[in-house]
């Protein structure tokens, strides 16, 4: 069963990892609670998925059901409510992590780390550019902060560490290999332009009318010229 740590970021900082890194946008919409299970909408681009969460006695279990775009926002309407965030994907070493920036119902960054096991949540040490941890404060859930809004305001301090950290690791996954191109797969030079085929053919039927004519030509001229 995974489990997931969420952290808080300051502004300054998640401010500048969206600019390097770009994001999706995201819609999550709640339900009330029922007995021993929750149901939320997940919107993320295109695709839709309507998110059944049950707590049997093995533990939290996640049902996911695809479904269309019109069909996932027209349930968000009817949803108790709902949250929108920019999430940015981020490698913190062997771990998946993502940076959310929270739009409505107000401005909030959290990064959530998700682990395969509990003894890989619990040895992992977070860089110098992540904020205190609030995974035990229940006001921090995505659910929560759907149904009840967001939780208190706090400030989270912008060390020369964590900007020094957080720079040298944008600029690890900048200078990552990338990958080779062959020659047959590069791209045309800008002063060789590609023809499509069928800008070719009038290309070759406009050499070959060039061709007959100045045959024509030469045939016609006088002879003994």
């Amino acid at each position: 069963m995974s489990t997931t740590r969420v952290f808080l970021l300051a502004t300054s900082l998640a401010r500048l990892i969206e600019r390097e890194r770009g994001g999706q946008l995201v819609r999550q919409g709640y339900f009330p609670e029922g007995p021993g299970r929750r149901t939320h909408v997940h919107l993320e681009g295109e695709a839709g998925h309507l998110v059944l969460v049950s707590q049997p006695s093995t533990g939290r279990h996640e049902d996911l059901a695809a479904i269309s775009r019109l069909q996932a926002e027209a349930l968000l309407e009817l949803t108790a409510g709902q949250v929108e965030f920019q999430t940015v994907s981020l490698d913190i070493g062997s771990h998946t992590a993502a940076l959310h920036r929270f739009l409505s119902p107000g401005p909030l960054d959290l990064i959530p780390v998700v682990f395969k096991q509990d003894k890989a949540a619990r040895k992992f040490q977070p860089p110098a550019w992540f904020g205190p941890e609030v995974t035990a404060d229940p006001t921090y859930q995505t659910r929560a902060i759907a149904l009840a809004g967001l939780p208190s305001p706090a400030e989270v301090e912008v060390t020369d560490a964590a900007l020094h950290s957080l720079l040298d690791a944008l600029g690890d996954h900048a200078r990552e290999p990338q990958p080779h191109l062959s020659p047959a797969t590069r791209a045309p030079e800008a002063s060789e332009p590609a023809l499509d085929p069928e800008a070719e053919r009038d290309f070759d039927r406009l050499q070959i009318e060039d061709s007959v004519i100045r045959d024509l030509a030469r045939a016609l001229q006088p002879q003994g010229r």
